[in-house]
């Protein structure tokens, strides 16, 4: 099917099952990755090796695996930040913290967090979760991925939650690859998609705002999406935003369907069982009007 709107069309086929397993296993292994961001752990050891501050450990962190790199790469590959933004953390922060000691603390921080959020479930039980998420991650298709590559590239952790955690790290950051190279092929800049989630969620304009873009590019933002018949004149998203997004999302889940369909339905099956009460845990940590959103958990 074809969607028209003026100068611009959407194409919109139907998903695949391979595409549909993509999103559902996103549901699961997201909020294993995203304690990271959420958990006062994650924060308290960052600060503990001189990166004090949320954006200091949070742009240290998931550079880190880049090396000690400056801001420009940084600004192309997490996408919806403005680069003023990003230069203010980058390279600063590498003198406060190498990106060898950024990583460790990225990764102590994320398994002290788990380790509160799973104290009740067997070692079997989050050994088995590791295992299978890593035969997963371990399928991923580096190609133009630049994230997923360099977190890919990281040695194996040592125990479950270690391995756990940077497993849906890897997945994380190959969807999230995925995601740019959709909305760039959309014909979308960063702070054009943050702007029409805005209007398609409701979302409240921290969402834009908290990632340094500023009021005026925000307002720009819509003009171009208007003209664009994305946006109406008032800034409600029209049914070609709601069928551009949704194609954006469609594609998101085609190009990280690779590692589910080298795992297996039954293994898929058996690793989103053992992943729930992780990630409805996970759930739990998103404050009310938090700009960092997580996928809905089915049920």
């Amino acid at each position: 099917m074809i969607i028209r709107n003026r100068d611009a069309e959407v194409r919109v086929t139907a998903l695949d099952e391979a595409g549909r397993t993509a999103r559902v296993m996103w549901a699961y292994f997201e909020p294993v990755h995203a304690v990271t961001y959420l958990h006062p752990r994650a924060r308290a050891a960052y600060e503990a090796v001189g990166l004090r501050g949320y954006w200091r450990g949070y742009f240290a962190g998931r550079a880190a695996p880049l090396g000690a790199t400056e801001a420009a790469p940084v600004v192309a590959a997490f996408f919806n930040f403005a680069p003023p933004m990003v230069a203010r953390a980058l390279p600063a922060v590498w003198r406060l913290a190498t990106p060898q000691e950024a990583l460790r603390a990225r990764l102590t921080g994320a398994v002290q967090a788990l380790a509160e959020l799973t104290y009740e479930l067997p070692e079997a039980h989050l050994a088995e979760a590791a295992d299978l998420l890593e035969r997963a991650a371990s399928a991923v298709e580096t190609g133009g991925r630049v994230l997923g590559a360099a977190n890919a590239a990281l040695p194996v952790g040592e125990y479950p939650l270690a391995r756990l955690w940077q497993a849906a790290t890897t997945l994380r950051e190959h969807r999230g690859d995925g995601h740019v190279a959709a909305l760039v092929a959309a014909g979308l800049d960063p702070v054009e998609t943050l702007a029409g989630r805005v209007a398609l969620d409701g979302s409240p304009p921290q969402y834009l705002l908290g990632r340094g873009w500023s009021e005026e590019q925000w307002k720009a933002a819509r003009e171009r999406l208007a003209q664009r018949g994305w946006l109406t004149g008032d800034g409600a998203a029209t049914d070609h935003a709601r069928a551009g997004f949704q194609a954006v999302e469609d594609a998101t889940d085609r190009a990280a369907a690779h590692p589910w369909q080298a795992l297996g339905p039954d293994d898929a099956d058996r690793l989103r069982e053992l992943l729930e009460p992780i990630a409805r845990s996970g759930h739990t940590l998103l404050p009310e009007g938090s700009p960092l959103g997580l996928p809905a958990l089915p049920g």
